[in-house]
């Protein structure tokens, strides 16, 4: 249920807050009333005065409200006065105060909550051209901060200095176009701020548990694509899905910090960390969500209080990249994963509590994988019902390795290779489905990791014997020292062979 309450707000207080920036028209009429069917055909109820006078259009105490699903009540979004001002060019001005309130409330539900935020901007231009089929909008800001003023849940308050956050943007530039088509409406963006920082505090009311975390990045850009289909159901996922929804959006910035430091369960604990700038990338097309989020030259530094001494990591390129297909079909669908950490490094003190002697060597460490496929989804899983169903929610029906590489401690692996499985055959492979394929593998200093395990009492001599053995088993010597390769074929029926030679 939170969950789903959660979905609810997150979607009335985007749908709310883009609107005051992506509507407009020649007359301040048509823009409210463009703003009106937007927002009601998407399952809105509307409230607000009216008030035209000299071609301004005054809109007080607007309010938006939804109905939540299954029964868990309604959700009501409510905002300052906002002024549609007739600039007399065939353009729109947006005014709004400077400190804006808004209010988030639920009811009707198993919990209801109560929320007061405060959005102030400085130096706020909002400029609205083009016709009702396609509009532009231009926002400036010198700042802007959304800040939380209080907090109730179930007729509870939450105690004043219990939490504090505020989010805030300096310098920001953004320009959106909306475009009309028959059934949808479509969205192009793109922006730059200098700075964003957030300040979030928490005190639990009933232990000395708190927390406090503080995040800075600068001078980020924006850019991105929407289609939203009319009637959106914007409660439910699945249906948003099913409609068309979809969207690209993608965010860089060149550097960025943050510090989370509290107590918890007595323990004092402080972690920072900084970068050197990096990407996210998110988009959903066709049932299928992706994200691809890259980090250059961070580090991460944990410090507690029964540990002697900080833990310092660090990494040259951090990364991680998911495609995954949401939507039930009868049919395949393709999917991929993929992680990177290039350069990987952790301080002489952890090293030194398993070899304290030095043995290993301290060259970074890499760690890259990059895998595709296709599956077949059967279960949408943002239906509720879902939770509850054993059933299995997809079948993996092909995996392509396009690229694996370990490497640490003087030894590397690699591997490509590429399989596809029958789920009608789970017998064959005690439970699952067969797999057809074919796998290519290269290991480097294998054997010399083993001599120094066995250096640092790590393994016998005996256990060693057994791992060269196999070792020998699946690869073939190759070119260098201390290298074997290997490939490995996979039958359906459940013959297994590496190098040619049968080994089940």
């Amino acid at each position: 249920m939170k969950t789903r309450l959660l979905q609810g707000t997150a979607a009335a207080l985007i749908l709310s807050c883009s609107a005051q920036m992506a509507l407009a028209d020649l007359s301040p009429q048509d823009v409210w009333s463009d703003w009106k069917d937007y927002m009601t055909s998407h399952g809105y109820e509307l409230d607000a005065t009216e008030t035209l006078f000299n071609n301004t259009l005054t809109i007080g105490d607007p309010s938006l409200t939804m109905e939540l699903p299954d029964d868990q009540g309604k959700l009501t979004v409510s905002f300052g006065t906002l002024v549609f001002r007739d600039n007399g060019d065939g353009s729109v001005s947006l005014d709004m105060p400077e400190t804006m309130p808004l209010h988030i409330q639920t009811t009707g539900g198993e919990d209801e909550m109560d929320a007061q935020l405060k959005l102030t901007q400085l130096g706020a231009s909002v400029v609205f051209t083009g016709s009702p089929e396609e509009i532009t909008q231009n926002y400036r800001s010198a700042e802007m901060v959304v800040a939380y003023s209080s907090l109730s849940v179930n007729n509870e308050p939450l105690p004043a200095d219990a939490l504090r956050a505020a989010v805030a943007g300096k310098q920001i530039i953004s320009t959106s176009r909306m475009t009309k088509a028959d059934e949808s409406r479509s969205y192009v963006q793109s922006g730059s701020m200098e700075e964003l920082s957030a300040d979030f505090f928490f005190s639990d009311p009933d232990t000395p548990d708190e927390g406090l975390y503080t995040l800075a990045l600068k001078n980020l850009t924006f850019e991105g694509q929407t289609t939203v289909p009319d009637a959106l159901a914007v409660a439910d996922f699945t249906q948003m899905l099913e409609q068309g929804f979809d969207y690209n959006a993608r965010f860089t910035f060149d550097s960025g910090s943050s510090r989370l430091n509290g107590k918890a369960e007595g323990q004092d604990f402080t972690m920072t960390s900084t970068s050197a700038g990096g990407s996210f990338a998110s988009g959903m097309s066709k049932g299928a969500l992706s994200y691809d989020v890259l980090q250059n030259d961070s580090e991460i530094v944990v410090q507690t209080s029964d540990l002697p001494f900080p833990i310092s990591l660090a990494s040259d390129k951090m990364g991680f990249k998911l495609n995954v297909p949401l939507v039930k079909s009868e049919n395949e669908q393709p999917f991929a994963f993929g992680l990177t950490l290039v350069g990987f490094t952790m301080p002489e003190e952890l090293w030194g509590i398993f070899d304290p002697g030095q043995i290993l060597p301290r060259d970074p460490a890499t760690a890259i994988l990059d895998l595709d496929g296709k599956a077949r989804v059967l279960a949408n899983i943002f239906d509720p019902k879902f939770e509850e169903s054993p059933e299995t929610p997809a079948e993996l029906t092909a995996l392509t390795i396009n690229d694996l590489q370990l490497s640490a401690a003087g030894t590397s692996l690699t591997a490509k290779g590429s399989f596809t499985f029958d789920n009608s055959d789970v017998t064959t492979f005690d439970g699952l489905p067969a797999p057809d394929g074919t796998a290519d593998l290269q290991l480097t200093g294998g054997n010399g990791l083993i001599d120094k395990l066995i250096q640092m009492g790590f393994i016998s001599d005996q256990d060693a014997m057994g791992a060269r053995m196999m070792m020998g088993m699946l690869g073939t010597p190759g070119e260098g020292d201390d290298t074997l390769t290997s490939h490995i074929e996979v039958k359906p029926s459940g013959q297994i062979f590496a190098n040619g030679q049968r080994l089940k």
